[in-house]
Order: C-alpha cells, then sequence, then structure tokens
C-alpha cells in the first residue's frame, strides 16, 4: 500500500522539473554573478596604490609660499624699509631696487636666499630675512565625510588633520580609501593615502595639505 502511494506521487510530479531545477541552478549566469561577486569581495580592498604626488609636501616642503601668502622682508641694511607684502595671483612681489620677484612654489628659506642674491652690489648690507606673516590653504574635503566642505588651515596642515577637522569619515567612507588631488605645473594628479595607521596611533609619514587641494573620501565596500 505505501510503495503505491510513493509512485502515484512520483507520477503527479511534472516531468523533468528535477533536471530543469538543477539547470537553473548550475546556469552559467548565476555562476558568472557568484564570481563576480567573489572578485569584488576578493580585490576590493586590494587596489593598486596610486604614485605618490612629486614633491610630497613635509616638515621641510610644507612652508612653500602660494598665492595670497603674506610674507615679511626685513632688511639689515637701513637705507630700505622692511616690506611687507601678499604675493599675488601670478605668484610675484615687487622689491624696492630689484623689481619683481616670484615668490610662489619657493621655499621661504630659499626664497630669503635668492634675495641675498639679487641684492648683492644693490645694497652694503645685502642680508634679508623672511618671514611667514600669514601662510593658508584652502582645502575641500568631499565624499564620505561627515562634513563635508571647503576648509581654510594655516600651514602646515595634515591631510589627517584636514580630515578630522570635516568631521572624520562616515559609516560609509573607507579610511583606507582616500584620494588626495592636486594640480602640479597644470596638471591634476591623484594619491591615494590609507589613513587606518594614522586612527590606530601607528607612526606614519604624514602628508601635508596644499593650497586648493581637494581630500576626496571615497565609500567602503564593506
Amino acid at each position: 500500500m505505501t510503495q503505491n502511494r510513493r509512485q502515484m506521487w512520483g507520477d503527479r510530479q511534472l516531468p523533468g522539473t528535477d533536471t530543469a531545477y538543477r539547470r537553473r541552478a548550475l546556469s552559467p549566469s548565476s555562476c558568472l554573478f557568484a564570481f563576480l561577486v567573489f572578485a569584488a569581495l576578493t580585490c576590493g580592498g586590494c587596489q593598486s596604490p596610486l604614485p605618490p604626488l612629486p614633491y610630497p609636501p613635509g616638515p621641510k616642503t610644507a612652508v612653500r609660499l602660494s598665492p595670497g601668502d603674506v610674507i615679511k622682508v626685513s632688511y639689515a641694511d637701513e637705507t630700505i624699509p622692511d616690506q611687507t607684502q601678499k604675493v599675488r595671483r601670478d605668484g610675484k612681489l615687487s622689491l624696492p631696487l630689484i623689481g619683481e620677484v616670484t615668490a610662489a612654489g619657493k621655499r621661504v628659506i630659499d626664497f630669503q636666499h635668492e634675495l641675498v642674491s639679487r641684492y648683492e652690489g644693490q645694497l652694503e648690507n645685502n642680508e634679508v630675512l623672511v618671514t611667514l606673516e600669514n601662510g593658508s590653504a584652502t582645502v575641500t574635503v568631499a565624499g564620505f565625510a561627515n562634513k563635508a566642505g571647503v576648509y581654510p588651515f594655516d600651514r602646515p596642515t595634515t591631510v589627517y588633520q584636514a580630515v578630522m577637522e570635516a568631521g572624520g569619515v562616515s559609516d560609509y567612507g573607507s579610511l583606507s580609501n582616500i584620494h588626495l588631488t592636486r594640480i602640479i605645473n597644470g596638471v591634476q594628479r591623484t594619491e591615494r593615502i590609507n589613513l587606518r595607521p594614522s586612527i590606530r596611533g601607528q607612526p606614519t609619514q604624514p602628508k601635508y595639505v596644499q593650497d586648493g587641494d581637494v581630500i576626496y573620501i571615497s565609500r567602503s565596500l564593506f
């Protein structure tokens, strides 16, 4: 009796049902989708790092002069009054006896040495002292930051400090996939930065921001 019922139940099943189910489970589209998901999860955090920006600013280069900076030139020769000027948009300023001089892109100490050389033969005492009176950098923090926006900073300021000023990385942002974009010699360049070691308190080589930098925090894959 039991055997007859099993036979009757088997006869009621649609022909080829089991075969069709297996074909759907092992269809090429399903296999391809599973492979893509696996590849994304495996390689999502293994992106090849972007090359570092040339001449990355650091403790010695963070004070490169930029348009808008206010500098003071103090003369040892008392025949010329000290000069306090703002670096123009073209990166230049005008000084007594030597005229226009390009200051933007140069370290303060290098600019000072240049002025000493330029004033040689012009003054009895050609020693000058150059100081940065007011140096600011405007940085855009975008992407998955808690308070994305445009922020002015007194230099030197690190990328980590700029991100923290913007409220830090949001719950959907990636600490290990932050892009620092900068225009260098008319070309836009980008460097990928991982801030996880900084968050964990590990010693790292800091990256300093420059005027006009854009910091983009990418979305986390997990």
